[in-house]
């Protein structure tokens, strides 16, 4: 493993950012979504758009849709090793 370096650079993305980048990569629309998470569409381009917070339980419904864990949308620029040394 030492001829591996680790990467240095880093690109910050939000919470809602995280969504779409989840959504997109599944080819759903967001009214594809909506029904399969029972969230309204509008509620969803909001949070996509930063307009409105995520919230641990539409974290959930989001995650059940998109089939990954809710901490992969709720924590999605969280660091490791930035948390370990504060």
């Amino acid at each position: 493993m030492s001829e591996y370096q680790k990467v240095t650079q880093t690109i910050e993305v939000s919470v809602g950012e995280s969504v779409k980048i989840i959504r997109q990569l599944q080819e759903m629309s967001q009214n594809e979504l909506a029904s399969a998470s029972g969230i309204p569409q509008s509620t969803i381009s909001a949070i996509e758009c930063c307009r409105i917070n995520l919230g641990v339980e539409r974290a959930k419904q989001l995650a059940r849709a998109l089939k990954c864990h809710p901490a992969v949308l709720l924590f999605s620029g969280w660091d490791i090793e930035q948390e370990s040394a504060a």
